[in-house]
């Protein structure tokens, strides 16, 4: 007896069809798998047989040899249970082969026969789609993120026994149907924290503005208490809503990584990962056994926020060059290779000195010339370079607090819907809308970074004064298109360019 059924295993945040075979042979019971499977795999065995015993199934007295293809693809999780049960029940014709045709199997079992959620359901089930299956089986818990997925279809049960019901047509699955995909509403998300709670910091709240429209990275340097938490944490409320394309690529990473539940099945909100300064490399980058993403990647499509950045880890800070430009990690271990996206804008935060009142107009700096030093060149300059905008905040005055009134257009929708306007200059100028001021390249800014006659003389002695390194003469530019496109300009002109050099602090002296 022989028997084939389809499933998947997910590796990074990419599915992979694997093939079940499963032979019946004469001989001494017992079950034997192959094709690289990992612990969790080969006890899936364990939980099969107390399964289909209390589904009210017997398990075959058989010698069998299940083979997980291809045999080179290391097989992980516990995702293939539900299918190998049913690959079982099949080869004891319990369920009809033909049933079974162009369907695919996802989900773990309990020992008393019901469906457990899985992770990784979202990126098997994109892959059915794409191979062209007509329909994937899978624990109803993980149903309501399974039908992100539009005209595909996906069908969620709660028992193995309801699975077969099914499969030998005893039963229909419209009781057991949650909702149509086609129907399901992704709202608008809501922020409960507003710019117009930031009294002050006018400088500060324009510099977010520019960073929002065009995807800019940002160093905050202030003393404590002058609200860079403060407005990291309502950055995302001026980012322009997420795509259908950016939920479902961010929600296949938290569902990898296993941070979805049946109450939280999409991610909507633009990610904000704020890990503390303790942070081991492999937690902010990725990685394990078997490979999880890390910090930078459950940031991808939102922010990544690092309060007092020279505190953490020097390995860690280093470790986000590549990412910063490339806006993905890859991974390689001795058995593995794992790329994870890793698209995000990165907020930095950080004290002017140790004790924080380097410079502060009314409370004495404690520290030493030494320790101030020491202190600032925690921050390699390639690391940087890499962040597009710095600024310094100073105190908030006691006046700015008692403000009962606020600057006109201060609010994150006044702001956002200004971030809107820029986006979309940006989206007709590069046709994508994946694509912003930010991440241009060399060539591209030569294209696309126009200068009026007298920007250009202003720039030339600009940098020959402050000895601008190549990369940071483009992020002047990249910062003076947005601004442009804020100003709805499409050439860049001197006072654009004038604007940016301010966000550009860390390039002068620091003592």
């Amino acid at each position: 007896m022989f028997s084939q059924v389809y499933s998947f295993t997910v590796i990074g945040i990419s599915a992979f069809l694997v093939e079940i075979e499963i032979d019946f042979t004469s001989g001494l019971p017992g079950v034997t798998i192959v094709g690289l499977p990992d612990s969790s795999v080969k006890e899936s065995k364990e939980r099969i047989k107390s399964a289909l015993k209390n589904s009210g199934f017997n398990f075959p007295l058989k010698r069998i040899t299940i083979n997980l293809a291809p045999g080179d693809l290391k097989k992980e999780g516990t995702g293939l249970d539900l299918a190998m049960a049913v690959g079982l029940l099949a080869g004891m014709e319990v369920v009809s082969h033909k049933n079974l045709k162009d369907k695919a199997f996802i989900g773990e079992l309990s020992l008393d026969g019901r469906l457990k959620p899985t992770k990784g359901i979202l990126p098997a089930v994109l892959k059915a789609k794409e191979l062209g299956l007509k329909e994937i089986i899978l624990p109803y818990e993980n149903l309501k993120e399974a039908l992100l997925v539009k005209n595909f279809k996906i069908l969620g049960f709660k028992t193995l026994r309801e699975v077969i019901g099914y499969l030998r047509e005893e039963i229909a699955y419209k009781d057991n149907l949650l909702e149509d995909s086609n129907s399901l509403s992704l709202e608008e998300a809501i922020y409960e924290e507003d710019f117009s709670e930031v009294l002050g910091q006018e400088f500060a709240k324009r510099a977010f503005e520019i960073a929002a429209a065009g995807g800019h990275n940002v160093l905050m340097i202030g003393p404590p208490g002058a609200g860079k938490t403060m407005l990291a944490r309502r950055f995302p409320s001026i980012l322009p809503s997420m795509s259908y394309e950016e939920i479902i690529e961010t929600t296949k990473i938290y569902s990898v990584a296993g941070l979805l539940n049946e109450e939280k099945f999409v991610i909507l909100h633009r990610p904000f990962r704020a890990p503390h300064h303790s942070i081991s490399e492999v937690g902010m980058i990725g990685g394990g056994n078997p490979p999880k993403p890390g910090e930078i990647s459950l940031a991808h499509n939102g922010v990544l926020f690092l309060d007092e950045f020279p505190e953490f880890r020097r390995d860690v800070i280093e470790a986000l060059r590549q990412p910063l430009e490339e806006g993905k990690v890859t991974i390689t271990r001795v058995n593995f290779t794992v790329t994870y996206p890793a698209k995000f804008i990165l907020v930095c935060a950080m004290n002017p000195c140790k004790c924080g009142y380097y410079g502060h107009p009314t409370k004495p700096c404690q520290c030493t010339y030494h320790e101030i030093r020491k202190y600032r060149t925690k921050l390699s300059g390639p690391i940087l370079d890499r962040i597009d905008i710095h600024f310094e905040m100073p105190p908030v005055e006691v006046k700015e607090l008692l403000k009962e009134s606020l600057k006109e257009g201060s609010n994150s929708k006044s702001i956002k819907e200004r971030v809107i306007e820029a986006r979309l200059k940006q989206k007709k100028r590069y046709g994508t809308s994946l694509k912003t001021n930010a991440h241009l390249k060399a060539k591209e800014i030569k294209k696309f970074c126009i200068l009026e006659s007298s920007a250009k003389a202003f720039l030339e002695k600009a940098a020959e004064k402050f000895q601008f390194s190549a990369r940071s003469l483009h992020k002047i530019l990249k910062i003076a298109r947005t601004i442009a496109d804020l100003d709805d300009c499409e050439i860049i002109l001197k006072r654009h360019l004038a604007e940016a050099f301010q966000y550009r602090i860390l390039e002068r002296p620091l003592y």
